[in-house]
This record gives structure tokens, C-alpha cells and sequence, in this order.
């Protein structure tokens, strides 16, 4: 098969992982028979040093007219100092609103190899770690209307959480599919006993659920479900949440595993285009230097080939070669501990290209 993939290197540490996800796809292509068609396009810090805006109309055309999207990170201190609509990161927002990406799927995966760097009692992290939060990405109240006004206290300031039922519907309904090819369990977590928009989105869950009377549903306030997950995060299988509590919840899950530079992650809309990412941020202190740890990226191109391509084994194939390079004892050094060998993000790559 044939793809073509838009590649958004951003900033920081972006292209340096970037660089070992593309060694791994030809990888594959060589392995399974496929070509890729790279394109690199500006995006974050870097965009706006060289063309003056974080997301340009030319990055937007290339992603709309490729098969899949890559990114690596964006942002940094340089850009700290403009305004919100300015800075890298509202290139991220830009980018699922015009590639209509609504789904953001977080999994957060405690990998056998990494046990001791989970930060919970040891009782907890041995019965595992395999979660699936499925985030709404394109509204409430990152979305929502704001502004500020003069109130009886002095200034004051607004933002909005609003959901209609297509956009609960439509990730209600991505959860419980990808529930369908877990252990069929999803867990809602609303603020129902408080936001109206909460029992809006609540209510639309439920009878979503009706169409999949095979998955098992329940109920968690969001601060009972933040506990719940040091608690007890074997018990999870799909968390749906609001674009907030996603955001909160997803880095919580994340951390628990032993380390952001792990977990990768999608962002999905209606059709197969979708953008890949890891989640961990630019890093600057390091970029360049050979230090970071292209897993998570590694992995979101396993996603990719899950999620967009329909492609199963190539994914596994991934996943398994990342399982062994670490079983090995590999590290890189976010992961480093006593015993292990340390390697650079370009080993690390090549590792697990041999792995393949």
C-alpha cells in the first residue's frame, strides 16, 4: 500500500523523535510492503520564526491532502511572552478544528519492563495498567465563548462549557467502539451532580450504551474518578470524558505508568485522517543532544497504522518490537535506572527497527 504522511517536526525535542518514527515506518514499508510519501510542513515556534503565524494555511493544505498526520512537539519559553492566540500551542487547536479531529485516544499502558518506575505502592502497579481515555477535543470549554468584564468585585472573567448532542454522540460513540475490541467495559466520568452540561453529556452516553448492550457502563464524578485512578486503575478499561477533564485525567493516567516520554497518543475525526502525537511536550533542555526518548512516538505510529490503516499486525509488530527492546534492558534516560543500559534517542531508534 501507498501513504502519504505530513510530517510537523514543530519544536524542541519534535524532530528529533520524528526522526526515529520515520526510521521505523520504512521499517515496516520494508517489511510489509508499503511506500510512504514524506512531507515535512512548518508548525509551533519554529512556524512563526519563519513565516510569523504558529499554523500555516500551507501546513493545513498538506495535512488535509495526506493520508495521515505526524507531529512531534511545539512550543517553548521563546514564545512564552505572546499572546494565547499567537503562541505555538494554538496550532494544536487550529489543527483539530480544521482537520475536524474531535476524538483524542490517550492510552496509558504500564509496560512490564517498567513496574518499578510506576509511582504507586507495588501492590497496585503489579495487577497492570491498561487504560484507554477517549477525550472530546473540539468543544466545551477550551471552546466555549469567554471574555472579561468590569463586576461589582472589580474585573472579572468568563469561560463557557457547552456541548450539543451530535458532539457527545459522536464520542460516545467512539468509545464504546473501541470499547467493543477491549474488554468491553467504559467508564463515563461527568460532573452530573453539579455542570448541566454534565447531565446533558451523561444523558447522551446512556443511550448511546443502548446500541452496545454488550459493553458494561458506569458512572464517576470527575474527582472520584481522579482517585480512583491511583486507587484502583486495573479496574479501568475506556475513560470517556468531557475536553477538560479529558485533559486533566489523560495526564494523570499518563504519569502513573512511570513516564509521559512512553505514551503515545490520536486524534481522530470521521474519516481515516487522523494525527498522531506523543504526548510529552518540547522539552528545549535537551533537544538536539541525543537525550530523548522516541517512544511515544514510535508507538503513535503504531496507532496510526491501527486507527487509520486498519492495519493490525503492522501495529502489533511495533508494539512488540518496543516490549522487546525494553525487556532488554534498554533505556533511554527519562527511564534510566540501576542495571539498565543507557542509550540516545538514535539507538533507542535503531533498536527498535532491529527489533522489527
Amino acid at each position: 500500500m501507498e501513504f502519504r504522511i505530513a510530517l510537523l517536526p514543530g519544536d524542541g525535542i519534535g524532530p528529533d523523535v520524528l526522526e526515529q518514527a520515520v526510521k521505523v515506518l520504512k521499517a515496516i514499508g520494508n517489511r510489509y510492503n508499503h511506500s510512504f510519501q514524506f512531507t515535512e510542513y512548518l508548525v509551533g515556534g519554529v512556524a512563526i520564526d519563519q513565516v510569523g503565524q504558529p499554523l500555516p494555511p500551507e501546513t493545513i493544505d498538506g495535512c488535509l491532502t495526506s493520508d495521515s498526520v505526524i507531529l512531534g512537539a511545539v512550543g517553548g519559553p521563546k514564545w512564552d511572552d505572546l499572546p494565547g492566540d499567537q503562541r505555538p500551542e494554538a496550532a494544536l487547536l487550529g489543527l483539530r478544528g480544521k482537520l475536524g479531529l474531535y476524538a483524542n485516544l490517550r492510552p496509558a499502558v504500564l509496560h512490564n519492563a517498567l513496574r518499578d518506575a510506576c509511582p504507586l505502592r507495588p501492590d497496585i502497579a503489579s495487577k497492570g495498567i491498561d487504560i484507554m481515555v477517549v477525550r472530546e477535543l473540539t468543544g466545551g470549554m477550551y471552546f466555549g465563548d469567554r471574555g472579561r468584564r468590569q463586576g461589582p468585585m472589580g474585573q472579572e472573567a468568563w469561560d463557557t462549557e457547552c456541548y450539543s448532542v451530535e458532539e457527545v454522540e459522536r464520542i460516545a460513540r467512539t468509545a464504546f467502539e473501541i470499547a467493543m475490541k477491549r474488554k468491553k467495559k467504559v467508564t463515563n466520568v461527568d460532573k452530573a451532580n453539579v455542570l448541566e452540561s454534565s447531565r446533558l453529556w451523561r444523558s447522551i452516553v446512556l443511550e448511546v450504551a443502548k446500541d452496545y448492550p454488550e459493553v458494561e457502563l458506569d458512572h464517576l464524578y470527575v474527582d472520584n474518578a481522579s482517585m480512583q485512578l491511583i486507587r484502583i486503575p486495573h479496574e479501568f478499561d475506556v475513560l470517556v470524558t468531557t475536553n477538560m477533564f479529558g485533559d486533566i485525567l489523560s495526564d494523570e493516567a499518563s504519569m502513573i505508568t512511570g513516564s509521559i516520554g512512553m505514551l503515545p497518543s490520536a486524534s481522530l475525526g470521521k474519516g481515516k485522517l487522523g494525527m498522531y502525537e506523543p504526548i510529552h511536550g518540547s522539552a528545549p533542555d535537551i533537544a538536539g543532544q541525543d537525550k530523548a526518548n522516541p517512544i511515544a512516538t514510535i508507538l503513535s505510529v503504531a496507532m496510526m497504522f491501527r486507527y487509520s490503516f486498519d492495519l493490525e499486525e503492522e501495529a502489533t509488530a511495533i508494539e512488540n518490537a518496543v516490549t522487546k527492546v525494553l525487556e532488554a534492558r534498554y533505556r533511554t534516560g527519562d527511564i534510566m535506572s540501576e542495571g539498565m543500559t543507557l542509550v540516545g534517542t538514535k539507538k533507542m531508534g535503531d533498536l527498535i527497527v532491529e527489533a522489527l
